[in-house]
């Protein structure tokens, strides 16, 4: 079973030099709290350590989809509708 990192960008690489703006590309990312998923390989670590102010990496089982970045993202509403008042 194979494990992926999850790597979402916290800062920004504006005014940093072009090798580590390019590295950023690669990676696939182009705007702050973007996240993507990669399988765990020697040359994904080495491109994570050049950028590894930029980012937060975690090691995860499998890649989330959009939907459930999306969910993940969204605040929990402070309070549950148990029923209807009545009308």
């Amino acid at each position: 079973m194979s494990s992926y990192f999850r790597i979402t960008l916290q800062r920004s690489g504006i005014g940093l030099t072009k090798r580590t703006q390019g590295v950023l590309k690669a990676l696939g990312l182009r705007h702050r709290m973007a996240t993507v998923f990669y399988p765990v390989t020697p040359e994904v670590a080495g491109q994570i350590m050049k950028v590894k102010e930029l980012v937060s990496v975690q090691e995860v089982a499998k890649p989330l989809s959009k939907e459930e970045l999306k969910a993940e993202r969204r605040p929990d509403p402070g309070f549950y509708l148990e029923s209807a008042a009545r009308r």
